[in-house]
């Protein structure tokens, strides 16, 4: 018997593929625009850009960073094998840049007064990683 094995059938955590040059590139940038321009498809760099829009005062700008940053992340998921729903742990860090873009949506949909999406990015952000949650939101 695998003492492992998932008896409550719920999905298994989706673990996002590690992009070094794209990680790296991030790490050295002091601005986050040509490593997203240079690696459309990395949600860290757009989550980064979402993040310095709020801190900003630019809500809508931020909006839009971060909604490309969750695409991009979803397109992600998808590919690795998430149906929609489960686990996206935050401590594998190729994850991180999907969930502080998922986390910068909610906050500029809240400032720009679209309560729903507000909403409704907290929920899935509880829902897939509680951990994210925590570090996100304090």
């Amino acid at each position: 018997m695998n003492l492992h094995q998932n008896l409550l059938n719920e999905p298994p955590e989706t673990r996002l593929a590690d992009n070094p040059e794209a990680r790296e590139a991030l790490a050295s940038a002091d601005d986050p625009t040509p490593v997203a321009g240079r690696f459309p498809e990395y949600s860290a760099a757009w989550a980064r850009l979402a993040e310095l829009a709020l801190a900003d005062g630019q809500p809508v700008a931020a909006y839009a960073y971060a909604r490309t940053g969750y695409h991009r992340g979803l397109d992600q998921l998808r590919r690795s094998g998430w149906k929609g729903h489960g686990p996206i742990p935050w401590e594998h860090e190729p994850n991180q840049g999907f969930l502080r873009a998922l986390h910068a949506l909610g906050r500029a949909s809240a400032q720009i007064g679209d309560d729903e999406e507000a909403e409704r990015c907290a929920t899935f952000l509880r829902e897939s990683s509680a951990e994210a949650d925590k570090a996100l939101n304090g």
